[in-house]
């Protein structure tokens, strides 16, 4: 216990510096004199040099918040979007939007295409209402509103699970899913409030107590019945600085204020050229870009024509374009420059000769079989004193001299069936049959190939045959969840030739998997990248270049026409109809992103679907702005993995990585995953999340694992039956490691008799209720969907 208990400090050891090394921390005294003067009785020194710093940073964030304040509400920029959304079936969207409107309109504009303008408040609005119970034109709303204005009513008030609430199922649905997508600025406003101030005072403390949880911190509340209630909200949302998503700041985008088509005799049949009128927002629009149309595609622009601003501010300057709405000033053309742009390139062009693939096709193996069969059925008659070596060099052509010039008794006939060695016939045809057994069961082994065609093709099956195909892939669901992974090995088809493409792996972390082992035909058709993320830094700087360069961009905040060529007469007679429901949007694309890739995302099962969701099946994936149809596969997400397990299902509560054929994007970008419920049903919400990564060479391994039960123990060896049923399979799997379920590990020694058991030795005394395991992997692929774009079916 004895010694000093005060700090004791090292002491610095100078002794052996320099007099300039001790004094290099002291400030000169000529800068002193420099930095001690006084302005104005402004404080001296360092002191001085950091509150003008600080200064400076705050100047340059106003100039900041001024220039963002004056490009959403100036008058050069586009009319605010109010997206009024009601929070249950009840509510009367039609009374808000007419009294917003009433508001808003003037003496001496009696029309309010496309934004209602107001002089008092400076401001111009275009107020959409969104469908209570059509999700997805809910969602298009959701992406391009400036303000999301929730709409709750008193009269909605009821009980649910023993607490009061405003929201039925429909509007927490959607609530969710605007929570993925990413909230812009959010408002609550409040209805049918009773006239007695107290019970209205009530009333709106409570739905504010019951509803704020559900919001952002930041969202206020507005009592909405009477005028000058509306007023205190519009003059406030006039001053409001707005926030949208990241995600919808990084492209410039178009909500169609007009949908027309025009007929282009030039072009080929079926295609015309797609007109959408509307305002730039968030980015300039270069006419060279490439855009895409929500549901419908990426298509190139032939021109964009500059209009005048048909609903001006200024009501002077306006008075004589509000006469008709057709008759629109055009103020500026510009036309795509062939050789600046973007070109639309969607699949690689592979080369055959170049040898890019190590697997050949199914249509390649058929060609080879028939043309196996006619060689071996077919005979040659060759003259005297030819031998068989002879014999191939001879053209067919020449047959038939030979066998006119020389009588049939001197001829031999040769079968090229009965050539070689005895045996080599069974030999070659089994090992034809092995290969082609394992071209043919890529996907075999799960079924979900021919289920899924089954379930896209539900119009030619009966209620009965649907409600099968829904117990069944239930009891999958079940079966998968209990026993995870466990296959049951064929009878009347050996184990080598059913599992022909799987393999052992000594260990699934550590062992190497080559990612350009053997694969599948339609790696040929997408495109790589050597470094994505230095790619993605590239095309976000070149996209900034080009928004600089005025000559060919139309900046924001303009009223513009955008002809859109190449665009089937199918789709854009659907994008007519569909403009009547929802806004259609046309987003500018960045380079490459019209290019097919494989794409990841970490995806969640929403918690209002119920429905088991299996791996193939056909989704609808809304990712940003854009729209298109997959066909995934479900992984396990691992940390700092160069493989990944397959997952058969997407289950509850836990993300998982789902891996797609689809165009490049560029993230952050948010997933809403849609499955069709049918023609005459809207699509449910089947799970959420967010844009990972665009990477070809994940690995994504499926794993099987085979059981087998033992029959005889000693200690620590066993014999073990039903795992395979022959012993030609027990000596094909005999290098691969079998465990058990109690935690040993070991290795087959050899088979037993003919119905394939197996003597086992583990590393330690094994049960007799033990069951023995053994795991066989291989890679696992998305499936190519049908059509890329969800108007694209039955438009050709």
């Amino acid at each position: 216990m004895g010694g000093s208990r005060h700090q004791m400090n090292k002491s610095h050891k100078t002794r052996f510096a320099s007099k300039s090394s001790r004094n290099v921390h002291k400030i000169s005294s000529q800068d002193k004199l420099k930095v001690s003067k006084s302005v104005g009785g402004i404080a001296k020194g360092a002191k001085a040099a950091r509150l003008q710093r600080n200064k400076m940073m705050r100047e340059q964030k106003r100039a900041t918040v001024l220039k963002e304040k004056r490009a959403l509400s100036g008058p050069s920029s586009p009319p605010r979007v109010i997206v009024l959304f009601g929070l249950s079936a009840c509510v009367n969207l039609n009374a808000v939007e007419e009294d917003i409107l009433s508001l808003l309109s003037e003496e001496g504009r009696t029309t309010t295409f496309p934004a209602a303008t107001s002089s008092e408040y400076k401001l111009r609005t275009t107020v959409l209402k969104a469908p209570h119970g059509d999700l997805v034109a809910c969602m298009e709303m959701a992406k391009v509103a400036d303000l999301l204005a929730f709409v709750a009513s008193q009269n909605s008030l009821h009980e649910a699970d023993d607490a009061v609430s405003f929201i039925d199922s429909f509007g927490s649905q959607c609530l969710s899913v605007f929570r993925t997508l990413g909230l812009p600025s959010t408002t609550v406003l409040i209805r049918d409030l009773p006239e007695d101030l107290k019970r209205r005072h009530e009333l709106k403390k409570m739905c504010m107590s019951v509803l704020a949880p559900e919001f952002p911190e930041d969202c206020k509340f507005y009592p909405a019945d009477k005028k000058d209630e509306l007023h205190k909200f519009m003059w406030l949302f006039k001053e409001q600085r707005l926030t949208a998503p990241h995600w919808r700041n990084q492209r410039s985008y178009l909500m169609a204020q007009k949908v027309e088509t025009e007929t282009d005799d030039t072009s080929s049949s079926g295609k015309c050229t797609l007109v959408l009128t509307g305002y730039i927002r968030a980015h300039s629009l270069s006419v060279n870009q490439l855009v895409h149309i929500a549901g419908a595609g990426d298509f190139p622009l032939s021109k964009i024509e500059l209009l005048r601003d048909p609903c001006p501010l200024n009501l002077r300057k306006g008075a004589d374009l509000m006469d008709s709405e057709n008759d629109i000033q055009v103020v500026s053309c510009l036309t795509a420059d062939p050789m600046k742009q973007e070109p639309l390139v969607v699949e690689n062009a592979p080369d055959i000769l170049a040898g890019e693939q190590t697997w050949p096709t199914e249509a390649e193996m058929a060609e080879a079989e028939r043309n196996y069969k006619e060689k071996k059925m077919k005979k040659k008659r060759l003259p005297k004193g030819i031998s068989e070596y002879q014999a191939a060099w001879i053209v067919d052509d020449s047959d038939a001299d030979y066998s006119d010039s020389e009588g049939d008794d001197d001829g031999m006939v040769v079968d090229d069936a009965e050539n070689g060695f005895p045996g080599q016939k069974l030999q070659n045809d089994f090992e034809f049959d092995d290969d082609k057994a394992s071209l043919n069961l890529r996907d075999s082994d799960d079924e979900s190939e021919t289920e899924s065609v089954m379930m896209m093709d539900g119009d030619n099956l009966t209620n009965e045959q649907i409600a099968e195909q829904i117990r069944k892939i239930k009891e999958e669901h079940a079966e998968d969840e209990e026993f995870p992974d466990e296959v049951d090995t064929p009878i009347d088809v050996p184990a080598r030739k059913r599992f022909a493409k799987y393999r052992g792996v000594k260990s699934f972390r550590t062992s190497t998997w080559d990612p350009k082992e053997s694969l599948p035909p339609e790696y040929s058709r997408i495109f790589a990248f050597d470094n994505f993320t230095r790619t993605q830094k590239h095309v976000l700087a070149k996209a900034l270049d080009m928004l600089q360069e005025a000559e060919e961009c139309i900046p924001v905040g303009s009223y513009a026409r955008l002809y859109i060529k190449d665009v089937s007469a199918g789709i854009a007679s659907k994008l007519c109809t569909l403009s009547k429901r929802l806004p259609i949007v046309a987003s500018g694309l960045l380079q490459h992103e019209s290019k097919i890739s494989v794409l990841h995302f970490s995806i969640k099962k929403h918690d209002s679907y119920e429905a088991p969701i299996k791996a193939k099946e056909e989704l609808l994936f809304h990712v940003g702005f854009r729209q298109f149809t997959s066909r995934p596969i479900f992984s396990s997400d691992s940390i700092n993995a160069s493989k990944h397990k397959m997952e058969r299902f997407l289950h509850p509560g836990t993300f998982s990585v789902a891996s797609i054929y689809a165009p490049i994007c560029f993230h952050s970008l948010p997933l809403v995953a849609l499955k069709s419920q049918g023609e005459d049903t809207y699509p449910a919400v089947a799970a959420v999340g967010s844009l990972r990564s665009v990477d070809p060479d994940r690995i994504i391994l499926k794993k099987i694992i085979l059981t087998g039960y033992p029959q005889r123990v000693s200690k620590s060896k066993a014999t073990v039956r039903y795992m395979f049923h022959n012993p030609e399979d027990v000596r094909w799997f005999k290098p691969v490691e079998v465990w058990s379920k109690c935690g040993r590990r070991g290795r087959i020694r050899e088979p037993v008799g003919t119905h394939g058991a197996m003597k086992c030795i583990l590393n330690g005394v094994i049960q007799q209720h033990d069951t023995v395991c053994m795991s066989l992997f291989k890679r696992s692929y998305p499936k190519w969907p049908q059509q890329w774009f969800p108007l694209n079916s039955g438009s050709e």
